[in-house]
């Protein structure tokens, strides 16, 4: 029997942080083997919200790289950069002319980001949710690993599939699948270093709110002594008023591979000056095989560019079948 097809994603927008490994990198990795998996550099994706174009090629190479160095495995995964497969961007076309625009002023994420940028949002913010659902729907996947806030872009997602199958399908045969989501709750919510009511994020001004992968020893130590916590003495899960210390203590038992029983019991009398250093250093020595690995990728630049291109090639092949299904469905003139 085939394996199952993953389908996921990160954008190359400043470095991979706590937050993107322990909520998504490191479960790929961890199930990987089970399916036949797709993870793309979403570089699109990395343009709706204002971006450096001195760096974007570069911070793409980077999140591919670090793709390899936090263990993805090339005998089960397939790595490819989004813009590299003009099926992606042609799909979203398609898929815009049949989701009607209230489904795209209702997101969540819209909302919240459009605030932000006030008259200046671009139809690209808007129109995000299309584009995510052309890259999960080119490659047939079944499973997209997503956290809990981005339930509602595949919930979407299997939206714009009813209506196309529905409007341009024929009985027994649909154009397009139907993908779930894969959500997993161990570590699926990183939160800030400076406020543990919010999610790690990239795009905070602050880089004292996030620990990033490729982060020195040094800045690693610092950010931690200077991260948020309370003056209450010994360490709890759980309790809704010491948000920082529930999320502190999480990073200490993803990162030490500790249950969190084990962690609970270790920690329950320890005071602040005590504990800070010991996820510290826990923390140092989790990243430094995922720091060594990258280094050694990016010292050696042929090999990551034949990773993209064979990516490139595998993924275009698939995405363009996809493609000339629904182009035919739609009733499209192919060329011969």
């Amino acid at each position: 029997m085939a394996k199952q097809r993953v389908l996921s994603g990160v954008q190359p927008t400043g470095n991979l942080h706590l937050g993107n490994y322990l909520g998504a990198i490191r479960n790929w990795v961890k199930g990987q083997h089970q399916y036949d998996n797709f993870f793309c550099v979403v570089d699109l994706h990395a343009i709706t919200v204002p971006h450096n174009p001195a760096t974007l090629s570069a911070d793409t190479h980077a999140i591919a790289a670090l793709y390899l160095a936090c263990g993805i495995d090339l005998d089960c995964s397939t790595i490819f950069v989004q813009s590299h497969v003009s099926a992606h961007s042609e799909l979203t076309w398609l898929l815009n002319c049949i989701t009607p625009l209230n489904w795209l002023t209702d997101m969540i994420q819209f909302k919240e980001k459009a605030v932000k940028q006030g008259e200046n949002v671009g139809v690209g913010l808007l129109d995000y949710p299309v584009l995510m659902a052309a890259d999960i729907l080119l490659y047939d996947a079944d499973k997209v690993p997503v956290g809990e806030d981005q339930k509602q872009h595949i919930e979407l997602t299997r939206d714009i599939v009813d209506r196309l199958n529905h409007q341009y399908g024929k009985p027994n045969q649909p154009i397009l699948k139907s993908p779930a989501p894969l959500i997993s709750t161990d570590g699926a919510r990183i939160m800030s270093l400076t406020d543990g009511t919010r999610k790690m994020s990239k795009s905070d001004p602050s880089d004292l709110s996030r620990i990033n992968l490729l982060d020195p020893p040094d800045v690693i130590r610092n950010k931690i002594k200077k991260c948020k916590t309370d003056p209450v003495r010994g360490l709890v899960f759980g309790d809704p008023e010491r948000p920082e210390c529930n999320n502190l203590l999480t990073l200490y038992m993803l990162m030490s591979g500790k249950s969190k029983q084990d962690v609970a019991a270790e920690c329950q009398d320890m005071g602040w000056g005590q504990f800070k250093p010991l996820l510290t250093e826990t923390t140092i020595a989790h990243l430094q095989p995922i720091q060594d690995k990258y280094k050694q990728i990016m010292d050696e630049p042929g090999y990551l560019e034949s990773v993209l291109h064979d990516g490139r090639q595998k993924a275009s092949e698939i995405a363009n079948q996809t493609l000339r299904r629904v182009k035919v469905a739609l009733g499209y003139s192919l060329p011969t």
